[in-house]
C-alpha cells in the first residue's frame, strides 16, 4: 500500500508557476504560434477571406504548390554524430554579400492587402535580422518609402516587363537610385495564372465593400478599420487601377517577352540580375549565357501554371546546366527551416519565402514577421545540430536525399 503525505509549501511553489501574464494581445497571441502553421492558422482568423486566400492559394487546382510541398516532406534526413555543435553559424554569403540566414524574403504583390503595416514591416525585420528583402512590381509600398523604412536593409527589386520599356526603366533607375542592388526578372508570367479562389472571391484592389465582404468584414472589424484609416490601398509602382485582380494581371503581363527583352534589362540594369521563374534546367543555362547573376527555380509559388516542375527536384539538372557560372535559388513550398536546410544541402545556394512571412504579416503584423524568422532561425539551427553540421557550407546532397 503507497503511503501518501502532504505536499510541503516549497514543494508546491516549485510546481505552481504560473506563466507571467503579456498584457499586448498581439505578443500574446504570437507567443502561442511554435510553427510555420501555427501563424496560418492565426493569419486565417484575424484576416477576411479574400486577402488570406490570395496568400494561401495557387493556381486551378492547386496541384503545383501541394506537389512542392510533398516534395519537401519526402525528404529523409541523414545525420553524422559526435561533430560537437554547440556554435552553429547559420549565414551565407549571396550574391557577394553575406546573409546572416540563408534566405530572402520573397517579393509579394498587395502586401499592404494582407496586413496594413505591409512591406515597410517586412523590411524593418530584413534589416534588423541581416537578411535580404524583396520589394515586388506590383507592392503597395514605393520604391522609395521601403528603401526609407529600412536604409541599412539590403533591398532587391522585382520587375515585370511589360511592353512598355519606358516604364520599365523608369523603375530599374528609381531602384538604383535608392539603394537596391540587385533585380529579380519575373519571366513565368506570360499571362496571368487561373488562380480560382481569387475568381470565386470576386478579389479586386482595393477590396470592393459588397455585401458578401461586408458579413465577412463583420468577422474581422480590425482588418476593415486598418484598411480604412490608413493611407490608400495601391499599387506604388502602377497608375491607378480599379477592378479585378485578373484583369490587372493580364493588363501588366507581357506575352511577348523574349530573349531580346532580357538583353536589354541586363544592358539597362547595373547592378546584379537574377531571373526568376526558371523551370527547365535549358532554359537555366541560356539565362546565364545572356548575363544573369542567378537564376531562381520557381513556379511562382504554385500560382501559374499548375502541374508545374517542382523547383526541389528540378535542383540538381539545373546545377549541372549551370556548372557553376551563376548562383541556383529556389523557392515554393518552403514552410520551415528544416525545409531550408534541405533546398541548400541539395545545392541550392539560397531560398526565397514568400507565404511564410505573409502568414506572419497577417497574424501580427511587424511581430509577426519577426515570429516567422525566429520560428524559421530556432528550426535550421536545430536541424543543422541534429544532422552534425556546424556552418551552412558544411551541407551536403548526403544529409538530404530524396528517395
Amino acid at each position: 500500500m503507497t503511503k501518501r503525505r502532504l505536499p510541503r509549501p516549497s514543494e508546491l511553489k516549485q510546481i505552481l508557476r504560473p506563466k507571467p501574464v503579456v498584457l499586448n494581445p498581439t505578443d500574446r497571441r504570437l507567443a502561442g504560434a511554435h510553427t510555420i502553421a501555427d501563424l496560418r492558422t492565426l493569419a486565417r482568423k484575424r484576416t477576411p477571406r479574400a486577402p488570406f486566400d490570395y496568400t494561401d492559394g495557387a493556381a486551378e487546382l492547386e496541384d503545383s504548390l501541394r506537389r512542392a510541398r510533398q516534395v519537401f516532406r519526402s525528404i529523409e534526413f541523414h545525420p553524422n554524430v559526435l561533430r560537437g555543435v554547440s556554435d552553429v553559424d547559420t549565414s551565407k554569403e549571396i550574391l557577394g554579400k553575406r546573409s546572416e540566414l540563408p534566405f530572402a524574403f520573397a517579393p509579394t504583390g498587395f502586401t499592404r492587402m494582407m496586413n496594413h503595416e505591409g512591406e515597410r514591416a517586412v523590411a524593418r525585420v530584413a534589416q534588423r535580422n541581416g537578411i535580404p528583402f524583396s520589394l515586388s512590381t506590383m507592392g503597395t509600398t514605393s520604391i522609395e518609402d521601403a528603401a526609407e523604412a529600412a536604409p541599412q536593409a539590403r533591398k532587391w527589386f522585382q520587375l515585370y516587363v511589360w511592353n512598355d520599356h519606358g516604364a520599365g526603366e523608369d523603375l530599374m533607375n528609381r531602384a538604383w537610385e535608392s539603394g537596391y542592388d540587385t533585380l529579380l526578372l519575373t519571366v513565368d508570367t506570360p499571362v496571368a495564372g487561373a488562380r480560382m479562389r481569387d475568381v470565386r472571391n470576386g478579389l479586386t484592389i482595393p477590396p470592393a465593400l459588397t455585401l458578401k465582404t461586408f458579413v465577412d468584414g463583420a468577422m474581422h472589424p480590425s482588418w476593415w478599420f486598418n484598411l480604412l484609416t490608413t493611407e490608400p490601398l495601391t499599387f506604388a509602382s502602377l497608375s491607378h487601377f480599379d477592378g479585378t485582380v485578373a484583369e490587372l494581371l493580364n493588363q501588366l503581363f507581357d506575352p511577348t517577352l523574349d530573349f531580346d527583352d532580357l538583353d536589354w534589362v541586363r544592358a539597362t540594369w547595373p547592378g546584379k540580375l537574377v531571373v526568376k521563374g526558371i523551370q527547365n534546367a535549358d532554359d537555366a543555362r541560356d539565362v546565364v549565357a545572356h548575363g544573369a547573376d542567378a537564376v531562381l527555380l520557381s513556379n511562382h509559388g504554385g500560382r501559374q501554371l499548375d502541374r508545374a516542375p517542382t523547383p526541389l527536384e528540378l535542383l540538381p539538372a539545373a546545377l549541372d546546366a549551370v556548372g557553376g557560372e551563376a548562383e541556383v535559388w529556389l523557392d515554393t513550398g518552403i514552410l520551415s527551416g528544416g525545409d531550408i536546410v534541405a533546398a541548400i544541402a541539395r545545392g541550392a545556394d539560397a531560398v526565397l519565402i514568400g507565404r511564410a512571412f505573409l502568414y506572419g504579416l497577417m497574424a501580427g503584423g511587424e511581430r509577426g514577421v519577426q515570429r516567422t524568422v525566429d520560428i524559421l532561425r530556432t528550426e535550421l539551427v536545430r536541424t543543422m545540430q541534429l544532422l552534425g553540421v556546424r556552418t551552412i557550407g558544411d551541407l551536403r546532397p548526403s544529409h538530404a536525399v530524396l528517395p
